[in-house]
């Protein structure tokens, strides 16, 4: 599949760009850039693949692609896909997929009537951690969950400059948006779509107006919970995940490290790729269990084969516990999702 790539920053050049260069069945065709130091990346590390300074190139080149990589700034990311698929182009959409449920509703039927392929790019769901708590899960170790515990805390004390940091509800620069999409996708991945959603959201660093931290229960059909954490400001973060079973218990600390391999210029899919040492491995018990190897590549050899690797009806109800974190935080309530 002849690939543009539109946007490479962080997300472009570490979680897209490595990928698409190295999978037997896509080529990297084409970057959007309009940044000259990475059109100058680009062009020393994949030398097969043009710079573009535009996106309206693309749109004007169309038949020369087979897929699109939406990784702009979120709130790019709805119209370039909506863009992308009235050319005729299949999608790959970085989180948040869109701005509201609404918008993502649209966009997955306008993906149908094409007959396109469009895939929320929601990666971790293949972090090694997550595939290991999803093994246990499903094989019954832990016996019945009635608590997800899982967190993407960090210590970043003095934002950064950006649109991440800002307040303009249009650029979606919420953590909830950003971390907390993930978090919400594993916990539907795992045990369904929630009924009910509580949540806290703040913006606590000095000057910043987005929201920086960020606490979300969501409560399963089966009667299990999952509680959400995001913070940029956690001096002490917590566990990555902590599932309690009526049988057992698996605790696991530290991150998943295929994205340190991938900023550190690393070639997905070789040898080792996305395995841990075994004094990271989490506890089942008093045991420690292997952690399953993390495996991004799987996300685009699924593209690569023509299927979505997440289903947008997923992201669509991700979208709707965002939305329900919102309102509980404005509220105080729990808020009813219904079915």
């Amino acid at each position: 599949m002849r690939t543009a790539l539109i946007g490479y920053g962080l997300g472009g050049a570490a979680f897209h760009a490595p990928f698409l260069s190295s999978s037997p069945d896509l080529e990297l065709t084409a970057v959007v850039t309009g940044n000259a130091d990475r059109a100058a990346e680009v062009a020393a590390r994949y030398p097969g693949a043009e710079v573009v300074p535009s996106v309206d190139e693309v749109w004007a080149r169309a038949d020369e692609f087979d897929l699109v990589v939406v990784t702009t700034p979120n709130r790019f990311h709805a119209g370039h896909a909506r863009t992308a698929l009235e050319h005729g182009l299949n999608a790959v959409v970085d989180k948040p997929f869109a701005g509201s449920a609404a918008e993502a509703r649209e966009l997955a039927g306008l993906a149908a009537a094409r007959g396109l392929l469009l895939a929320p790019f929601h990666n971790r769901r293949w972090d090694g951690d997550f595939r290991t708590v999803a093994r246990l899960v499903g094989d019954g170790a832990l016996g019945a969950v009635h608590r997800f515990e899982s967190r993407f805390e960090r210590w970043r004390p003095e934002p950064k400059d950006g649109w991440k940091e800002s307040g303009d509800p249009a650029d979606l620069g919420s953590i909830v948006y950003d971390l907390g999409t993930h978090l919400v996708d594993q916990a539907v991945a795992l045990f369904g779509r929630p009924t009910r959603v509580y949540a806290e959201v703040r913006a606590l660093r000095r000057g910043v107006k987005a929201h920086d931290d960020a606490f979300l229960a969501l409560t399963h059909p089966s009667g299990a919970v999952s509680h959400l954490w995001a913070s940029a400001l956690a001096a002490a973060p917590g566990p990555r995940f902590r599932v309690l079973g009526d049988r057992a218990a698996y605790v696991k600390d530290g991150m998943d490290p295929q994205e340190e391999a991938l900023k550190a210029g690393a070639v997905p899919g070789g040898p080792g790729w996305g395995e841990e040492p075994e004094e990271r491995w989490g506890l089942l018990g008093d045991t420690r269990v292997p952690t399953e190897p993390g495996a991004y590549q799987e996300f685009y050899a699924a593209v690569a084969a023509g299927r979505a690797p997440v289903p947008v009806a997923d992201a669509i109800t991700g979208l709707e516990v965002v939305e329900a974190a919102f309102e509980s935080a404005r509220t105080g309530d729990a808020i009813p999702l219904p079915g």
